[in-house]
């Protein structure tokens, strides 16, 4: 059992770190995407059905000089007290008398939601007299912020300064991201295929780096196979292709062969003439993309090609779509490779599937319910995966 389920929060005031930075219709203000705050439902529920209370804080979007309505909590109070069952109280500052006297006076299985800690420069900074003061809400501090846990702010890490150790957790989500990402980086059953797709070879070297370690295939798709062709000598026509990465693109390929990682560039595209939805669309092969026309997705050979391998293995990961997959043309190819992944995840391997693309592909797709792991995480995942050590887990650690 988890150390966060063993513990018993009766009459136990937690602080708990969320990350409700969901977004927010411009116009309206009400939330499009609230998968974020289901993610923390059950922590919240777990520490409320102990007898516990929860005082909730969280970051929302990016305000730059203090307090701005648009990225006001308060925006999402009804909702989250939907979605508990219970009406949830509001502290319109996350310092100051309002807040010290709500958490204060919270009763067992009661929930307060602090205002937006951005607000405040000395959350981003990490500053501690602004975290100590954040401490002094709760007996108990629980971290579920998967989301933020790449950066060293003041509720992520510094907080848990001030409570011992046996007094501060990861909640259920946050115990669900590190277990699978730890299952898949440190123990992964192969063949553990790994499939890196996005725009930029510059955004993804670290992570490639990093799994030739670990993962048997390392399938590229998405605009930086392009990188990869020219590199090789190919014809690419107009598609993306970052010129000052063609170096790191050879040096890659090279590393892999010594470590005898197979590396699986797309064999053919989907091209366009221009980037639009009502381009003209046809296929070529990815290293001989007449002038004028771009790859925008992967095309049918590639998709099998890549279907094989996945079916396959044992192992997967996921960050980063094949295609422009929002524009319904070149959206077959990360469709071909989420089927793959699922019909894989059915015959028993692991699937982790992280990124905002790659989540926003299988929920778009609706099969999420067919993944082992969908991450709430998309810089913290990427950074995990990097190698680097993440703030918000080694404070708790």
């Amino acid at each position: 059992m988890s150390k966060f389920n063993e513990h018993s929060f009766a009459n136990e005031k937690a602080l708990i770190r969320v990350d409700f930075n969901v977004p927010l219709d411009k116009t309206t203000l009400a939330i499009t995407d609230d998968t974020r705050i289901r993610a923390a439902i059950p922590t919240i529920k777990k520490i409320l059905s102990d007898g516990g209370s929860v005082i909730l804080m969280s970051h929302l979007g990016r305000p730059k000089n203090g307090p701005e309505d648009k990225y006001s909590l308060k925006h999402i109070v009804a909702h989250i007290s939907e979605l508990l069952g219970i009406p949830v109280q509001f502290a319109s500052d996350c310092l100051g008398e309002d807040a010290q006297n709500k958490a204060r006076d919270l009763q067992p299985g009661e929930v307060l939601l602090l205002e937006n800690l951005r607000f405040y420069p000395e959350e981003e900074k990490g500053d501690k007299a602004f975290a100590e003061k954040l401490s002094k809400y709760g007996d108990v501090y629980v971290n579920d912020a998967f989301g933020t846990a790449h950066r060293a702010h003041a509720s992520t890490a510094i907080v848990a300064d001030f409570f011992p150790a046996d007094k501060k957790f990861f909640g259920l989500l946050m115990e669900a991201e590190v277990s699978s990402a730890e299952k898949v980086l440190h123990k992964s059953e192969k063949p553990f295929v790994a499939i890196i797709g996005g725009a930029k070879v510059s955004d993804k070297i670290l992570i490639i780096e990093n799994l030739l370690g670990k993962a048997t295939d390392i399938i590229i798709g998405g605009g930086m196979a392009y990188t990869f062709f020219k590199a090789l000598g190919g014809n690419i026509g107009n598609s993306l292709c970052e010129d000052d990465r063609l170096e790191t693109a050879k040096e890659l390929l090279k590393k892999a062969e010594e470590k005898g990682v197979c590396i699986h560039l797309p064999s053919d595209s989907i091209i366009a003439d221009k980037f639009a939805v009502d381009a003209e669309v046809s296929a070529a092969p990815s290293n001989n993309i007449p002038a004028g026309w771009l790859g925008l997705d992967i095309a049918e050979d590639a998709q099998e090609e890549f279907a094989n391998v996945i079916h396959n293995s044992k192992t997967i990961l996921w960050n980063g779509p094949m295609g422009v997959f929002e524009m319904e043309k070149f959206q077959g190819g990360t469709k071909a490779i989420a089927e793959a992944v699922a019909k894989a995840t059915e015959n028993g391997a692991f699937s982790l599937v992280g990124g905002g693309d790659s989540v926003a592909a299988v929920n778009k797709f609706n099969l999420a319910d067919k993944i082992s792991y969908v991450s709430t995480g998309g810089g913290a995942l990427l950074e995990y995966f990097e190698g680097k050590v993440l703030p918000g887990i080694a404070a708790i650690k």
